[in-house]
């Protein structure tokens, strides 16, 4: 399927490079700013960091050529439609072009067309680089759960292209464990898809489904640098899908495992704090653990494919396997109807 083999391609086909000088160009033409450009890092767009002369800052996007153009189009105008729904939510804001459009068309010789987009920069301390507390990931957890409501009722045809890290698919990308090496840990990943293929696939199409963010990786959340508990920015819309709404707490949640004597007791309070905003029905609860598990045997089944055909970007592409790795260890003897008790009790459900 066309879909799908598109799919692929963002992921397997590496990014045309775009220079500085250009992106500032490309900032000017289409958008009327003059700025200076420089390289962001990511992992199928290029992102340059704008600094205009009247001193306002933006990131400018330009997506991947292999990239349905219809998935920026629902990214920017799912950010439109959360300016409105949730004003307050530290979410960029997208800057239309000279045309009045989210988004634009950027051609040059011998290169192929691609989609141009401008969001506002957020400032704040990266998640990685902050303190952490319990009161952070309750913030965090009511954020995310905000988000969800502001994207209540939004629609978008691409909402339903398949793209490369949405977990409905998971079972898609399992065939990508056959390159990890050792295989203690191949069979340790094969363990987490065979949770979601027996347990969490079936259930899916009985579940509320929306558009949903579907990586709040802790790279991707910005916090106030004066009071790290406080959430100054949630980043990067770039795997927006329509999906099961538990599945952008999976997501999140997984990230907030703790490998140690109890790993699963941060992401359960992580839950409690989106429940408490958002509330989770119990069918939701019951394969919550199952996908958080499956969205970690994805990062590095995907996340260790794409390093080794791409070793210039391998860190910044491997920035969560070794800590994925030991989350899916940590978490691997868990009974999983002793964690699916757990989650209910946090949520209040007997």
């Amino acid at each position: 399927m066309k879909d799908q083999d598109d799919a692929q391609d963002v992921l397997a086909v590496a990014s045309p490079d775009i220079g500085e000088d250009e992106a500032a160009q490309a900032a000017w033409r289409h958008f009327g700013i003059a700025a200076e450009a420089r390289r962001l890092a990511g992992e199928r767009d290029r992102n340059f960091r704008l600094r205009a002369r009247d001193g306002h800052e933006y990131v400018l996007k330009f997506s991947h050529p292999a990239e349905d153009p219809r998935v920026a189009d629902f990214q920017a105008r799912a950010l439109l439609h959360v300016e409105c729904a949730d004003p307050a939510l530290p979410v960029q804001r997208v800057a239309l072009a000279v045309d009045g459009q989210p988004c634009a068309w950027h051609r040059a010789p011998d290169a192929p067309p691609r989609v141009l987009r401008l969001f506002s920069y957020l400032p704040g301390l990266p998640l990685p680089d902050a303190a952490r507390s319990a009161a952070q990931r309750d913030n965090l957890g009511r954020t995310l759960a905000r988000l969800g409501l502001a994207l209540r009722g939004f629609e978008h045809e691409a909402g339903a292209l398949a793209l490369p890290w949405d977990i409905q698919r998971a079972d898609e990308v399992a065939p990508l464990l056959a390159h990890v090496a050792d295989p203690a840990r191949r069979a340790l990943a094969e363990r987490a898809m065979a949770r979601f293929t027996e347990h969490a696939r079936p259930a899916l199409p009985g579940l509320r489904a929306q558009a949903i963010h579907n990586d709040l990786n802790l790279y991707n959340v910005l916090v106030d640098p004066r009071d790290h508990d406080v959430i100054a920015g949630i980043l990067d819309f770039g795997d927006m899908v329509r999906a099961p709404l538990v599945n952008d707490l999976a997501v999140a949640a997984s990230y907030q495992l703790e490998p140690g004597a109890d790993p699963l007791a941060p992401a359960i309070r992580f839950a409690a704090a989106y429940h408490a905003v958002s509330p989770l029905q119990e069918a939701e609860l019951d394969v919550l653990f199952d996908l958080m598990m499956a969205r970690l045997a994805m990062v590095v089944a995907i996340g260790g494919w794409r390093a080794a055909r791409y070793p210039d970007n391998a860190d910044y592409i491997l920035r969560n396997n070794a800590l994925s790795w030991a989350r899916l260890q940590a978490c691997d003897g868990i009974a999983r109807d002793a964690a699916r008790q757990r989650l209910r009790a946090a949520c209040g459900f007997q």
